[in-house]
């Protein structure tokens, strides 16, 4: 309740958080979900629009290559926007970085508008880039959507689609700005606010997308385009607040406008402790240049950082949640949903990772970060057992569906209330002021790559295993598991350097490291 109350005190924060998300990864959970249900009108536009302009119709392949292109295009967009995260977030700091990414998904939704209008189905394809660029997103491969399917479904009839997120600007840049602008002892709940407002943004754009509203047949173009109205919103609202007071003291070595952004977020709170702190991590990088990726790879200081990020970011995409989907609809038809009322069923996949995340979101600085991971993947572990069980008996026992549908839900609700959201708060808090936006880099570039990789073999390992697919996802969760709960330390309430301080311990094991490096209390002692 003490915390409750603090949260409720810094309105400031409170507001800052939900205009940062809004335009940051609501955009990304919003945009897997609304490219969904126009798909096979946007295929009929090409497939008009290219007799339009050649005077015969397009052979089957040839649409199948205009689709393929639309879709592959995005993860590209997801990629150069991984990429370009790092260097947005050193030169124009956290905020400005957000408010520019704008840019990008408001060309894409003028594009995607007025493509119908242009009868350009070009303009689509650039718009999915810019898109990507933008937010986390993802694709499909070739082959025609299962019609009302989860955007996040593999397609029914074709044997090689799967949904393929990539990270973009926003899911890099905005867990780094609010966990930067958060107190310490709220340092997760504030950035895992990231993966609630992705799941809000999914849940919003499976109902948008419903054919009721705007997921007809005359209403596709602005469907895209709606993607918009969140960009603007961010737009108004974002520049009213500060930017990331670490930024503005370690990086610009601006120190009064990091004590007036403190005052603004913080409210009448004592700001002598926390400024200390700072003070501290500034005199701790004092002469030190922001990182880039690969210095990471070559500084023994940083090594079990980066080895924990890179083994928690690779299993985040190949543990199997988004291959889950793979088998929902299939699930969900032979526990005798009928096909036309699975889109409003699909509606609670996106729930369950809603409520998910708000209850990590909940408890996080409560449980911490560790018990969290620990859990999920045990538990997505345990739940792939009985999952591949009930597939295998689907067709044999009558009330298998529903146990399947029951593992559907459990599998997603696992992953929600610890990786989706924890992975992407630890960057922030192992690595310091100079080498995180390189760490967000690294962890963006293997999403989308792990991805890739289990887009592009998952249907062959269905073919191989068949029911017993999930055997792959169930080794890398105890693996996982057994990582987290062997080498991963617990980071709930500690200070940036006090969390740097336990990393060098491990990091320098042979070393006597209290005689190369300044602890957090010597560097105190040398600011004051």
């Amino acid at each position: 309740m003490n915390k409750l109350q603090k949260l409720l005190q810094s309105r400031i924060l409170i507001l800052m958080v939900c205009a940062a998300g809004i335009g940051g990864t609501f955009q990304y959970g919003y945009n897997i979900s609304i490219i969904n249900a126009p798909t096979s009108y946007i295929q009929v536009f090409m497939n008009k629009t290219w007799q339009e302009r050649t005077g015969v119709p397009p052979e089957d392949n040839m649409i199948l290559l205009l689709w393929s292109f639309t879709v592959s295009v995005y993860p590209l967009g997801g990629l150069a926007g991984a990429v370009v995260a790092g260097p947005m977030a050193i030169m124009l700091g956290r905020k400005m970085s957000l408010l520019v990414n704008n840019v990008f998904v408001i060309v894409a939704a003028v594009l995607s508008g007025f493509s119908q209008i242009a009868k350009s189905f070009e303009m689509i394809m650039v718009s999915r880039f810019f898109t990507g660029v933008n937010a986390e997103g993802s694709s499909w491969q070739p082959g025609e959507m299962a019609d009302g399917a989860c955007p996040r479904l593999l397609c029914l009839q074709a044997e090689a689609s799967i949904c393929l997120p990539c990270p973009g600007v926003s899911m890099n840049i905005q867990p780094m700005y609010l966990a930067e602008s958060a107190p310490k002892k709220l340092r997760g709940a504030v950035a895992l606010t990231s993966a609630s407002f992705t799941a809000l943004g999914l849940v919003l754009g499976q109902v948008v997308g419903l054919r009721e509203l705007l997921g007809g047949e005359e209403s596709w173009p602005f469907l895209l385009a709606s993607n918009a109205v969140p960009a603007l919103i961010q737009l108004m609202a974002l520049p009213w607040f500060p930017e990331s007071p670490r930024y503005l003291l370690i990086d610009r070595g601006d120190r009064e406008s990091c004590v007036s952004a403190l005052q603004k977020l913080r409210g009448n709170s004592d700001l002598g402790a926390e400024l200390e702190e700072m003070l501290a991590e500034q005199a701790a990088a004092k002469g030190q240049r922001a990182k880039k990726p690969w210095e990471l790879f070559q500084n023994p200081a940083v090594r079990w950082q980066l080895v924990s990020i890179i083994v928690l970011s690779s299993a985040m995409q190949l543990c199997g949640n988004d291959s889950m989907y793979f088998y929902a609809a299939y699930v969900f038809q032979e526990a005798g949903i009928p096909q036309d009322k699975i889109p409003y069923v699909v509606i609670g996949t996106g729930s369950c990772e809603l409520i998910a995340s708000v209850t990590c979101n909940m408890i996080i600085d409560y449980a911490g970060r560790r018990p969290l991971l620990l859990g999920g993947y045990i538990f997505m572990a345990g739940w792939a057992v009985v999952f591949m069980v009930a597939l295998s008996q689907q067709t044999r026992i009558s009330w298998m569906p529903y146990l399947s549908m029951a593992c559907i839900f459990a599998y997603i609700l696992s992953f929600g209330i610890g990786p989706a959201g924890v992975t992407g708060v630890l960057p922030t808090e192992l690595f310091d002021q100079k080498s995180r936006p390189a760490a967000y880099m690294i962890c963006g570039s293997l999403l989308w790559f792990n991805l890739f990789l289990v887009g592009t073999a998952f249907p062959f390992i269905v073919k191989s295993l068949g029911h017993f697919c999930y055997v792959p996802f169930l080794v890398v969760c105890v693996c996982t598991a057994l990582y987290i709960g062997l080498f991963l330390p617990e980071t709930k309430g500690k200070s940036f350097l006090e969390i740097s301080e336990e990393f060098r311990k491990r990091n320098f094991k042979a070393q006597s490291h209290a005689v190369l490096y300044k602890g957090p209390e010597e560097i105190k002692s040398t600011v004051l």
